[in-house]
């Protein structure tokens, strides 16, 4: 990888951070405030990052094949500069249809800035060294927790939720978009070593959908996205319903991002001998004990903080192991818009997940919502042993 390819790729990293901060993680960071000063019920305030995320889901094709068109560097440019604007309005809103409306424009925020923009214009670009590109942006991105909790409590209790939701607009504009358009910049300085940019040829997508990987991977990311986002979206009501004191709870959630970026690490140490398989295996695992350890950690610190390690460890490899198992199974020819397609089912259980979260706790208390991220975990890793038989 040349100077300029690392320079972009780590100036990309800092973009993916903030990006996350500010557009996903603001409403787990922030819940509290926003319940005591909105006068809106959980569930209401959880259908719009609900519906951002299926806004966002919906949109995964369509932004992946304008990747493959190349695209992708006004994509995460000007997408940054959209999810700084409506962060803004969203910090003025007094009515709940425009909350949702916000949201919405949010999704497409998410959809042209985030994760699988970012991994598809690195696969354009790099091509086989992309793995080294992506490993590294995500390094850096599993920060992303560790700034929106303490700055969500901090501007939240000091400025209540809407000059909290105002100082994630200032980031998004501050941090995000001049890192995104200075990444794509340096990257494309160098020589493009992936595929040719044209359009995905007609019935290319539709051949993927026949194959039972394609439909196995998809469910099994989406089984461990819906678990995580009902976590991270809960973390502090969670950690205080199990017993830990509120800035025990901020301190806890906000480990998360760098267990991620442990996970992260080990992958990149062990080079080639992380095997995508194996490493599928693990993290789903991983992920079931984690939320085994919340249902038994009342009053249990110590679990608390396993939970931390094992969901963090997990979900930042799984953001590793997503680009590169698809390109492995499912090969890199026409990558945007097959990684878009794929996409769409962890991005749909995600957007689901805050909704879902607030009923489960409705209707059954924290509990039922940790027995429902056990389940989703534990048939996760019955599909990634069945990926097993397919030479995955």
């Amino acid at each position: 990888m040349s100077r300029d390819d690392s320079i972009g790729v780590w100036l990309l990293a800092v973009g993916q951070t903030a990006g996350f901060a500010s557009l996903v993680y603001i409403f787990g960071a922030i819940i509290l405030s926003l319940e005591d000063g909105s006068g809106w019920s959980r569930a209401e305030l959880a259908l719009g990052p609900t519906l951002a995320l299926l806004t966002q889901a919906g949109l995964a094709p369509f932004t992946g094949r304008l990747v493959d068109k190349g695209y992708g560097g006004a994509l995460l440019g000007g997408a940054a500069a959209l999810g700084a604007l409506c962060l803004a309005a969203l910090s003025r809103v007094e009515v709940l249809w425009l909350w949702y409306a916000l949201w919405i424009v949010i999704g497409f925020a998410q959809a042209a800035s985030l994760y699988e923009t970012c991994f598809s214009f690195l696969t354009r670009r790099l091509g086989r060294e992309a793995r080294t590109g992506i490993i590294r942006v995500t390094l850096v991105a599993g920060f992303a927790s560790t700034v929106a909790f303490p700055l969500g409590a901090l501007t939240g209790e000091a400025l209540g939720w809407r000059g909290a939701v105002l100082v994630f607009a200032a980031v998004q504009l501050a941090v995000t978009l001049p890192t995104n358009i200075l990444g794509v910049r340096f990257l494309r300085r160098g020589e493009r070593r992936g595929g040719p940019m044209v359009a995905t040829p007609p019935g290319a997508v539709r051949a993927v959908l026949k194959r039972p990987d394609f439909w196995a991977l998809a469910a099994f990311f989406g089984l461990l996205m819906g678990n995580h986002t009902m976590l991270f979206t809960f973390a502090l009501p969670i950690l205080t319903d199990r017993g830990a004191p509120h800035g025990l709870a901020v301190l806890i959630a906000s480990t998360v991002g760098p267990m991620q970026v442990a996970g992260r690490i080990v992958v990149m140490l062990a080079g080639a001998r992380a095997r995508s398989g194996p490493v599928a295996r693990g993290i789903a695992l991983g992920m079931s004990l984690a939320s085994v350890a919340l249902l038994a950690g009342t009053g249990q610190v110590w679990l608390l903080v396993i939970y931390a390690v094992l969901q963090g460890t997990s979900i930042g490899i799984q953001s590793i192991l997503r680009p590169l198992l698809t390109a492995e199974a499912l090969g890199q020819e026409n990558f945007g818009a097959v990684s878009g397609s794929l996409a769409m089912a962890p991005l749909t259980a995600g957007a689901a997940a805050p909704f879902l979260g607030a009923l489960l706790i409705g209707a059954g208390g924290v509990t039922l919502l940790l027995w429902v991220t056990l389940l989703a975990a534990l048939v996760a890793l019955g599909i990634a042993f069945w990926l097993r038989t397919r030479g995955i």
